[in-house]
């Protein structure tokens, strides 16, 4: 086997390769040696040229030489991707559950077979699930997605779930499959609640899968490109490990349906957050997402709330559209008090791209707001609890919780219900040139009223994503969080 022209048809591969490419000049070609063959045997002279000739002939009249589609073939594996086909992102899903299915489904996944121990830590855990179904607690993060993956099972949808220790969760926080503290063998004594939601439900899969982040989303991409019907997740061990599959996130993930037309429902749990946890555990790389974000390729968002994360997850199987979706998860948020949500925003409502101010007061008197301060993700807690402080209640703060396909309609909506605000803040804990910022600010410019200025409160620009020293983290987090507060510096825009 060799390459008659080397790499391709302009190249000249005798500048390299003098002696080889003497050898294949000289052969006469695979067509010519078949050829001559067919000729020995009786089958004509020129049967070799004449189908050459013919084969051109087709090709330059624009027919099909070979057809090698079955179209009657019908596959027990064809799935019929027309249903996903030409959706938006703007289209409604009901991501809501009854009151009784709610009630039906925690008590199935927070109920321990009496065979199975499970360690006093997880115990607690799902005693605490237990209260959080029956209404008596707030619900957290955990229960909150537990119940969208029960859920989600429960009405048809298979759910596959694979990364490094995703099993517990990085976090301790997700806690999946039970390992019974008695077990006398490695490979029995576990207990997976969410295999057992209901008789006829769809599978539960949880995969603790290698640190090799290209192969195994690699193959999580294929699996979900062959399955629309599965709710296929791949989630890092911390969100900076993505940078090991950025290639199979440039060339297949964020770019796939535009170049060959093939849809993909993909979801990535890529848990991002600046916590003084140093600059290899600290940031997914928001920036970079933004970055591949165009044609409505994908749906970038970083849900706050447990309400949040239900309805995000089961937004991506109940309604026919099938983007990538890439989640910027919580680390802290995960067991804060403040991130919990009450059930009845289980019961009703849906999925919000932009999180509305939450003090009523400050609502109630909108005409006295001189300052928004639009943000994403955690630093929305150390923003309230700064305004508490300050006691500054001329100040609205809204979450854009939907960073790509910008929400522009809900939020032009937020600004206007402060028509004398003159200041907005895009507040950020990531570096200037990382996070959101760069990529929001024209949004944010487009829905601003004339006269109004926006300006930026976050780090310094950085070529690492973090610091190393916690004692630097705080200091700049606190900064940063002043910074919202205080008069606009640096780089301003003007409506």
């Amino acid at each position: 086997c060799f390459r008659k022209l080397g790499h391709n048809e302009q190249d000249t591969p005798a500048l390299t390769q003098p002696l080889m490419y003497k050898k294949i000049g000289a052969h006469p070609g695979t067509r010519k040696l078949y050829a001559d063959k067919l000729a020995a045997q009786g089958m004509g002279e020129t049967l070799g040229d004449d189908m050459s000739k013919a084969y051109r002939a087709a090709m330059d009249a624009g027919k099909h030489t070979v057809d090698p589609v079955l179209t009657n073939f019908k596959s027990k594996y064809a799935v019929d991707w027309s249903p996903f086909l030409g959706k938006k992102w703007t289209d409604a899903g009901d991501t809501a559950i009854p009151m009784a299915e709610w009630k039906r489904l925690s008590e199935k996944i927070t109920t321990i077979p009496e065979s199975v121990t499970p360690h006093q830590l997880v115990k607690k855990v799902y005693d605490d699930r237990a209260a959080m179904g029956r209404g008596d607690v707030p619900v957290d993060w955990g229960m909150g997605e537990h119940m969208a993956f029960a859920s989600l099972v429960a009405s048809g949808f298979p759910v596959r779930l694979s990364g490094e220790d995703c099993g517990r969760g990085t976090f301790t926080h997700r806690h999946s499959v039970i390992h019974d503290q008695k077990r006398e063998k490695w490979d029995i004594g576990s207990y997976v609640p969410l295999q057992n939601v209901s008789e006829n439900q769809a599978p539960f899969v949880v995969i603790d899968s290698i640190l090799s982040e290209e192969a195994v989303l690699g193959f999580e991409y294929g699996y979900a490109s062959n399955d629309p019907n599965t709710l296929v997740i791949w989630e890092a061990q911390f969100g900076d490990f993505a940078n090991g599959a950025q290639v199979v996130i440039d060339q297949f993930i964020a770019s796939g349906e535009v170049k060959w037309g093939r849809v993909n429902g993909i979801t990535l749990m890529l848990p991002h957050g600046y916590e003084g946890q140093g600059p290899e555990h600290s940031s997914a790389r928001l920036e970079r997402f933004m970055q591949l974000a165009a044609d409505a390729n994908m749906q970038i968002v970083q849900p706050t709330t447990a309400s949040q994360i239900f309805h995000v997850l089961r937004r991506q199987m109940v309604r026919h559209l099938r983007k990538p979706l890439i989640i910027m998860t919580p680390k802290s948020l995960l067991r804060n008090k403040d991130a919990t949500s009450p059930l009845s925003e289980f019961t009703k409502g849906a999925f919000q791209t932009v999180i509305p101010e939450q003090k009523a007061a400050i609502d109630e008197k909108a005409d006295k707001v001189k300052r928004v301060i639009a943000c994403s993700g955690k630093v929305y807690y150390d923003l309230v609890k700064k305004r508490e402080e300050k006691e500054a209640d001329d100040v609205a703060i809204i979450r854009v919780e939907q960073l790509y396909p910008f929400p522009h309609k809900a939020f032009a909506t937020e600004l206007k219900k402060y028509p004398n605000a003159t200041d907005i803040v895009w507040c950020q804990d990531e570096p200037q040139n990382q996070g959101a910022w760069f990529f929001v600010q024209h949004y944010i410019h487009e829905n601003m009223l004339d006269g109004q200025k926006l300006g930026y409160a976050g780090r310094a620009a950085s070529a690492s994503p973090a610091v190393g020293y916690s004692h630097l983290h705080q200091e700049q987090q606190k900064a940063l969080v002043e910074a919202a507060f205080a008069k606009l510096k640096g780089f301003v825009l003007n409506k």
